[in-house]
């Protein structure tokens, strides 16, 4: 159990709050920064998305409607290819934690997970998926978090394929798993498909995605 925050440290804020200030005293309800533990992380509820990052809570954008568009059309498009080629397995959406490593909890847009890979317990939380799929948020740190820190912990905890979907760039990466390390495989740009090494045959032209962001009548 995570030690609680000392409410005399020196860096604590003053209590009691005053009037018209946060509610300092429910900080203390939780762990300190940097000290939550996966038990702790898991039974903490709250409306906006979060990841455990090497013990550190960190709270996601909300997201736009662009964004779920996006990934309503690529879920489809991922799981018909799954279905159609009778690869088994499970193609799957956020929210669903993942336990990467220890310390470290990620949830990916969208994931697949071979049937192999299939957890023993669905009352639990898969500790091994095999593709994850972000898309990126306009935010600087979004970015920085999707670009250069999923990408690490993905890659450590043997993720096979990496795809970044960056709809202001109008850029899909998709990044390959070799020697413990991701390879830029593809940078699909306007014109350009992307295609998966893992789904062998998933070929899906980037346009399509983009279009998704040029209409407000969508089905």
């Amino acid at each position: 159990m995570s030690q609680a925050f000392d409410p005399f440290d020196s860096v604590a804020p003053r209590l009691p709050s005053k009037d018209g200030e946060p509610a300092w005293e429910a900080a203390y309800f939780f762990a300190p920064q940097g000290r939550w533990s996966e038990e702790t992380f898991l039974q903490f509820h709250t409306n906006q998305m979060a990841e455990l990052v090497e013990g550190r809570l960190e709270i996601l954008p909300m997201l736009t409607w662009l964004h779920q568009l996006i990934l309503e059309f690529l879920f489809d498009r991922f799981r018909d290819h799954v279905r159609q080629q009778k690869l088994g397995g499970k193609m799957l959406m956020a929210p669903l934690p993942i336990k990467l490593f220890p310390g470290t909890i990620r949830e990916p847009d969208l994931l697949y997970v071979r049937p192999e890979n299939i957890p023993a317990d669905i009352r639990g939380y898969p500790d091994k998926i095999d593709l994850a799929i972000e898309i990126v948020s306009e935010d600087l740190k979004s970015r920085q978090r999707d670009y250069e820190e999923k990408r690490i912990d993905y890659a450590k905890a043997g993720v096979s394929e990496y795809w970044i979907v960056d709809p202001q760039e109008q850029v899909v990466s998709v990044l390959t798993l070799q020697d413990a390390q991701y390879q830029i495989d593809q940078e699909c740009r306007v014109g350009e498909t992307a295609k998966s090494r893992l789904l062998s045959g998933l070929a899906i032209p980037v346009d399509d995605i983009w279009a998704l962001g040029n209409s407000k009548n969508q089905p």
